[in-house]
């Protein structure tokens, strides 16, 4: 049995390896537990983490360091790769406004905690650990640590004040949702649609038959006639081509158009020819 109290009880890399792997497979096994409808999911894992500490059990402190820095840095990465492919896209149409609300909200938080620290006479190192928390932003914590370490402070104390207020700002958003969702959500918005309801894309099959559009590229189509449509593929023979905005429609080439359904007759008016859908 020593060695099991080893695992736990003696601070070392393999230890530090057991105890970090336990604590993330048991809080997220216990963030799928649904009550009311309601689960935390990952944030859990934050919440058996701040009870393990509790209870006594630590790991060797250089591991601990490592594992805050590593694990901030694969939750940025994933993140990014996650958001990435869409992030950009998004600003054409409601990710702008999102974007200046979400400064606007980290702002005023900002101005919030500056007013606490000296009405309250609380460490302004706390107030940052306080902010993260309650934003439940744990990069930001990151960043704060190294700034407050670069300053020649101690980051502790914004990490304590992080672990106490992360559990309030998760579960606040929750009831928030909920309370929004009760007074402010009309029922006819919570009915769930189909998707083909909502969904105007059509992909056909077209040739080109029209001598106005033989030897234009696909970019002098589209700004000369306005319509939306995107041409995935263009086969010419035998050869099947991926197009670019630069390529150059012939006659008889065989086009895969995906557009709206309303674009469906102009597009067989523009390449003369009828519709094959797929």
């Amino acid at each position: 049995m020593d060695w099991i109290n080893g695992l736990f009880a003696i601070p070392s890399a393999l230890q530090a390896v057991v105890v970090l792997s336990l604590v993330c497979t048991v809080g997220l096994g216990l963030g799928k537990i649904r009550v009311a409808g309601i689960s935390l999911g990952i944030a859990f894992v934050f919440f058996f983490g701040i009870a393990a500490g509790s209870f006594g059990l630590q790991v060797d402190e250089q591991m601990l360091n490592y594992c805050e820095t590593f694990g901030l840095v694969i939750f940025v990465y994933t993140l990014g790769l996650s958001v990435g492919p869409t992030f950009f896209g998004s600003f054409r149409h409601e990710g702008t406004l999102f974007n200046l609300w979400s400064l606007g909200v980290i702002f005023l938080g900002t101005i919030m905690s500056v007013v606490l620290s000296y009405a309250m006479n609380v460490p302004m190192s706390s107030m940052v650990g306080v902010l993260c928390g309650a934003t439940t932003n744990t990069p930001a914590l990151g960043a704060a640590q190294q700034a407050l370490q670069h300053a020649g402070h101690s980051g502790g104390p914004a990490a304590l004040a992080t672990a106490v207020t992360y559990p309030l700002g998760v579960v606040g958003v929750i009831f928030a949702m909920i309370f929004i969702r009760k007074f402010f959500v009309k029922p006819s918005d919570l009915v769930v649609h189909s998707g083909a309801e909502d969904d105007h894309t059509y992909i056909g099959q077209f040739v080109v038959l029209n001598p106005a559009v033989n030897g234009k590229t696909i970019a002098e189509i589209a700004q000369g006639t306005h319509r939306k449509f995107i041409i995935s593929r263009i086969w010419r023979g035998d050869d099947v081509i991926v197009p670019m905005s630069t390529t150059v429609l012939k006659t008889n080439d065989n086009l895969l158009v995906a557009s709206k359904r309303d674009e469906v007759p102009a597009m067989e008016i523009l390449s003369e020819s009828r519709l094959i859908a797929i």
